[in-house]
């Protein structure tokens, strides 16, 4: 992984990777790079079991993710 590793916090927790996906997207867009966590567990352990899958930012860019998923959220609401 990369130098931020240690630094990752979860920006996101979605029942549905598609969604996860989308914001990945968005944050990409911005210049925010993240990391999809749990992705691969479905095919794993079966969806059954699968609490949520999580996006992850660099802790400096916390604040700034979140204002971008919630403007995004305000606007499909």
């Amino acid at each position: 992984m990369n130098k931020h590793a240690n630094n990752l916090v979860t920006v996101l927790t979605a029942s549905l990777i598609h969604q996860i996906h989308i914001a990945k997207t968005l944050l990409a867009s911005q210049g925010i790079e993240s990391y999809i966590f749990d992705e691969n567990i479905a095919t794993t352990i079966g969806t059954a079991f699968v609490e949520g899958y999580k996006l992850e930012v660099d802790s400096a860019d916390l604040e700034k993710a979140k204002k971008i998923l919630a403007e995004i959220e305000e606007e499909n609401s």
